[in-house]
């Protein structure tokens, strides 16, 4: 892959939202839409995902759709905002990266902002272009703080001389204060293009791994707080986090 050396602005940048996942640990409270439309004080989740990019100066977004597609197409539409939205729809489940993959054809930016579509972080995303840049444009993940990282799982860093150098992800059950993956990367649409299409795979379990190996997957910390709405006990608390911390 050639050397971009890393995004200077959004206007290098297409938003990426992977909503397409089947939502099964909230179907008991949310089973009429994708997740990613979950009612949250009156709005679609998504909603506020969107608005937050809007704000960022991000202007081309596209959503990952695969289960209830067609309801997702129809509550955002191709215009939000100052957004111009598109859509990659998945005929069959091909995991995170497999639908990372396919979104690329869409994507007509150098760089990738890619955003799980059941999370929100109130962090200044500037710091990811400054660690990517830092980075030569390496795929880089932003970090959260958290006090106790059994529910998410930890990732394991170390420092060197542009940064941080990502080395493993604990699987969930790991307890203590530590860093955690917030579900927001940065990362050159070239690097997306070269995973394997043939199959489902996922970015966690398989793409992040083979970076880690080449010693490429970067990380951006913040002190910033964020929520994961994937669980019924979580997706309780997101209105009460919306009202308490808003997203910049």
């Amino acid at each position: 892959m050639a050397d971009r050396g890393g995004p200077t602005d959004w206007d290098e940048v297409t938003a990426v939202i992977l909503a397409g996942g089947l939502g099964t640990r909230l179907q008991s409270v949310v089973s009429d839409r994708p997740k990613c439309l979950a009612d949250v004080n009156g709005r679609p989740f998504i909603a506020y995902q969107l608005d937050r990019l809007a704000a960022l100066g991000v202007s081309r977004v596209v959503i990952c759709t695969g289960y209830l597609a067609e309801h997702v197409e129809a509550a955002v539409g191709a215009v939000y905002g100052p957004l111009r939205i598109t859509y990659s729809r998945e005929g069959s489940p091909l995991g995170t990266g497999g639908a990372l993959r396919l979104a690329v054809g869409a994507v007509t930016t150098p760089y990738m902002l890619v955003l799980n579509g059941d999370s929100l972080c109130d962090a200044e995303l500037e710091v990811l272009l400054v660690a990517s840049r830092a980075a030569r444009g390496a795929p880089t993940v932003l970090l959260v703080h958290v006090t106790d990282t059994a529910a998410f799982g930890r990732v394991t860093w170390d420092e060197d001389a542009i940064g941080c150098r990502i080395t493993g992800f604990l699987e969930k059950g790991v307890e203590g204060p530590g860093w955690v993956n917030a579900g927001v990367y940065l990362v050159a649409a070239a690097d997306v293009a070269a995973i394997d299409e043939s199959r489902p795979c996922s970015l966690e379990r398989v793409v992040f791994p083979r970076w880690i190996a080449s010693g490429r997957l970067r990380a951006a910390r913040t002190a910033a707080s964020f929520i994961d709405m994937g669980t019924p006990e979580t997706y309780r608390r997101v209105s009460e986090y919306l009202e308490t911390v808003r997203p910049r």
